[in-house]
């Protein structure tokens, strides 16, 4: 899908963008992204050994990037009926392109009869406010343990399932 997104660039004028279905050409943009939103907000948590096999976890069903300009902006993946791997590139917020990823990602569940479901930590607010906005509604909060042997921590998350408006009966 592609159009308009709601960023001003340093001229004013709109910018154009497409979500489209990540190719395996585009990984090495897609961490390179990863890292400027790890740089600026933290996320991912922490900083995957192999970026790109983060970007390509076990049980992957699909994923989607955000372009604008031929540049790879934002990048979202379905698991199962997770969404996951969601982030857009700090110069690129507020374009309204982290929305164009979810709802590609919820037209895909749609078409697989899957009610989406995702989790976000506690502290990210311009997620949470994503997904409120969305209509996604919040499931429960709970404390998960992150990493391994000495390096594991405790983490707040948030834990939201789509608006039953995304959910839709699976084809027979």
């Amino acid at each position: 899908m592609s159009g308009a997104y709601g960023g001003a660039g340093a001229s004013g004028e709109r910018a154009r963008g497409v979500v489209r279905r990540r190719a395996d050409a585009d990984l090495d943009a897609c961490v390179t992204a990863l890292a400027e939103v790890h740089a600026h907000s933290g996320y991912p948590h922490r900083w995957p050994e192999e970026p790109a096999r983060w970007l390509t976890p076990d049980g992957l069903s699909a994923a989607w990037v955000a372009e604008v300009g031929g540049a790879v902006l934002g990048h979202a993946a379905l698991c199962g009926r997770e969404i996951s791997r969601l982030y857009v590139s700090p110069r690129a917020r507020g374009c309204g392109l982290g929305a164009r990823l979810m709802a590609a990602v919820e037209a895909e569940a749609a078409v697989r009869g899957v009610r989406l479901v995702l989790e976000v930590k506690t502290s990210d607010a311009s997620a949470v406010a994503l997904y409120e906005r969305r209509g996604w509604a919040r499931c429960g909060t709970e404390r998960q343990v992150w990493g391994a042997d000495g390096a594991a921590e405790e983490v707040e998350v948030y834990r939201y399932a789509a608006p039953p408006s995304t959910e839709r009966e699976p084809n027979t």
